[in-house]
């Protein structure tokens, strides 16, 4: 392997994906999910640098090429698997959906991918793909700064108490602490990153149907 900064770079977000489970398993929240922010986020800004740096410097490599796309999933997949798993009642149904076909999809086109080997190459990543990558990488961040807003500013000062934030947000209940504004943030976020998820899911979708199409022809029967 060359060790070149483009590569160094996608090795350090391959190995980042296990790390956003590691800080759930040795972090109390809401540290966890401060830290699970800034390490997804991070990540995420070197899959654009990586892929930059290796045009830009005539770096690509066969091992950078194929190690770019399994870092995307890893993070992906297992920033999905955090989120439904600590996520509360209130997110959760809307969460597995969009989660299942994104999850389907990236199983499904590797599976098509490793059957078709040599002619793999009629399944390269498209402009539709990377964008769908992008709607991924922001609506996993912006559900992670949810998770924030409800374990730090909303659990921290009256807990979860369904009624009660209810009563506070109608007005019938006083206002401690200005905590409305951040149960306000919190539904927002999550209203956002789940709108954001889903848009990730139908281009999840619409691109797993294209690499299927593009495939069918290595599939027929001789």
């Amino acid at each position: 392997m060359k060790w070149n900064l483009p590569n160094i770079l996608t090795v350090l977000r391959l190995l980042a994906a296990p790390g956003l489970a590691v800080m759930f398993l040795y972090f109390t929240r809401p540290y966890a999910d401060w830290f699970a922010l800034i390490l997804f986020m991070t990540a995420a800004i070197t899959d654009w640098f990586d892929g930059y740096l290796a045009r830009a410097w005539k770096q690509e490599t066969k091992i950078g090429a194929m190690m770019d796309p399994i870092a995307d999933k890893a993070m992906v997949v297992i920033a999905l698997m955090i989120l439904v798993g600590y996520s509360t009642e209130h997110w959760t149904p809307w969460l597995v959906l969009p989660a299942t076909v994104i999850l389907f999809r990236e199983v499904f086109v590797s599976g098509l991918r490793e059957y078709l080997g040599d002619v793999a190459g009629t399944l390269k990543v498209t402009k539709l793909a990377k964008w769908k990558t992008t709607a991924q990488m922001v609506a996993i961040a912006v559900l992670f700064s949810q998770g924030i807003f409800e374990h730090y500013f909303v659990m921290s000062t009256f807990g979860m108490d369904a009624e009660l934030i209810d009563q506070i947000l109608s007005g019938q209940t006083e206002d401690v602490n200005g905590l409305a504004w951040k149960l306000e943030g919190m539904f927002w976020a999550g209203r956002i990153g789940l709108w954001l998820l889903w848009i990730a899911a139908t281009l999840t979708l619409i691109t797993g149907y294209d690499y299927l199409r593009k495939a069918m022809p290595h599939l027929k029967e001789s």
